[in-house]
């Protein structure tokens, strides 16, 4: 049972991370929860902490005094720590100096701090601060998924087939309304505001303030929405971000935008797999880029859900967005996560897979994520050919996969293919 605090503000939607922040607050003296602005960081935190700083609210205050940003009950929150950087350091002494005990801090952080000369001095706060990564909300936070195909269950060789709910039309338009929790119990809302409203405050607001073009980022936000769930490389996106200027920014420039994207949490990188943990193969593919969430997309492309279900090609890569989302929020649940454990598969033979999820015992599973029932037996031959793979070289001793899935957004009900023993999922039944 998750104890949840007093602080907790009335309507507080459960989270997936609800159970790995009591977990950790166990463990550690302090849990850094670190995410996007909006997708739930200060709510969950309330939800477990006693006492709260806003170092948002006065900033002025706790840069001149930063210490004065510990004082309250644990677990104390301080909400966006990273506005006064020296906090952390101070967090990480005061756990030291109270005998490393549990539970005494929770910080939640929207951009990590920007470097500066200072920097060298920040310690990691590795064993007295944990690091807990949050994202917008699932379909099965949402209340959407049934949850009843559990994806640790998978690893476990459990599954039950079930019945789906949602048609293509349902997948566009959350795909176009994204997991933004303010917008849950809210009838009409509209999820294109919230997202343009975000998009609006990183461009105007937050990328000045580390001396980015509020223009060229969005220019180049678009072309990652264009490219979305591909490897694109720097220079498509330099040229994309140059269309209609008088010159195309340079890569190096486009690599330093993308950084401050990342240092924001507004883009993840899925890198690229190979199952021999020394290829080189794995260091050499590019990675892919997904936006924090699938609204972002369809904002930056000026698209609704009418429009999706008119484009198939577009409607697949907002699907994908919408499916990774998903499976990395529920991935970090699973026993044995890392951060490198998502990942994709692309080979120089045209096979490509679209997720890998690798865990720290070695095992592994491969997922496509296609639209429909119609791709199915496509997506299974790309499993097969992988699996084949793999197992083609027996002195590597690769394991075969844990599980292969098959990750829909329209089908009829979950189940198990009898030959291949690879499972069909369609999203709304997908679960932790």
């Amino acid at each position: 049972m998750i104890g949840l605090s007093s602080l907790k503000p009335k309507g507080y939607h459960p989270r997936i991370v609800d159970g790995q922040v009591e977990e950790l607050l166990g463990d550690f003296g302090g849990v850094e929860i670190c995410g996007p602005r909006w997708c739930g960081k200060s709510w969950t935190s309330l939800a477990h902490g006693s006492s709260i700083t806003r170092v948002d609210v006065n900033g002025a205050l706790f840069a001149d005094d930063p210490s004065l940003a510990l004082a309250g009950a644990p677990p104390h929150i301080i909400d966006e720590w990273q506005d006064v950087p020296a906090i952390w350091n101070l967090v990480r002494h005061a756990i030291d100096d109270r005998g490393s005990e549990p539970g005494q801090f929770l910080l939640t952080g929207s951009s990590s701090p920007m470097e500066s000369k200072g920097d060298s001095a920040r310690h990691s706060g590795a064993g007295r601060i944990a690091r807990l990564r949050m994202s917008t909300m699932t379909l099965l936070e949402l209340g959407v998924s049934s949850g009843l195909v559990s994806l640790g269950g998978l690893f476990r060789r459990e599954f039950e087939p079930c019945s789906s709910q949602l048609g293509l039309a349902d997948v566009a338009e959350l795909s176009c309304t994204g997991g933004w929790p303010a917008l849950v119990g809210r009838q009409g809302a509209s999820g294109a505001r919230i997202a343009g409203q975000y998009l609006d405050a990183l461009f105007e607001e937050t990328m000045p303030k580390a001396r980015k073009s509020p223009q060229l980022a969005r220019r180049i936000a678009a072309s990652l929405a264009r490219n979305v769930a591909t490897s694109a490389k720097l220079r498509t996106i330099a040229q994309d971000a140059g269309a209609g200027e008088d010159a195309a920014p340079a890569a190096e420039t486009v690599s330093s935008y993308l950084q401050e994207f990342e240092r924001n949490y507004f883009i993840e990188e899925l890198p690229g797999w190979d199952a021999p943990v020394r290829a080189k193969s794995r260091l050499r593919t590019k990675p892919k880029r997904y936006l924090a969430d699938p609204s972002l997309v369809a904002a930056l492309l000026g698209v609704g859900p009418a429009k999706l279900l008119e484009d198939a090609q577009l409607f697949g890569l907002v699907f994908e967005s919408l499916a990774v989302h998903d499976l990395a929020v529920l991935a970090r649940c699973l026993p044995g996560y890392t951060r490198e454990s998502l990942r994709y598969y692309s080979d120089a033979d045209g096979l490509e897979v679209d997720v890998i999820i690798e865990l720290a015992d070695g095992r592994w599973a491969a997922i496509e994520v296609p639209l429909g029932e119609s791709t199915v037996a496509e997506a299974e031959a790309s499993l097969m050919r992988l699996k084949a793979k793999v197992a083609a070289n027996p002195a590597a001793r690769n394991a075969d996969p844990a599980f292969m899935a098959v990750l829909l957004a329209k089908g009829a009900f979950a189940r198990q293919l009898s030959e291949s023993g690879v499972y069909v999922i369609p999203i709304d039944t997908l679960g932790a």
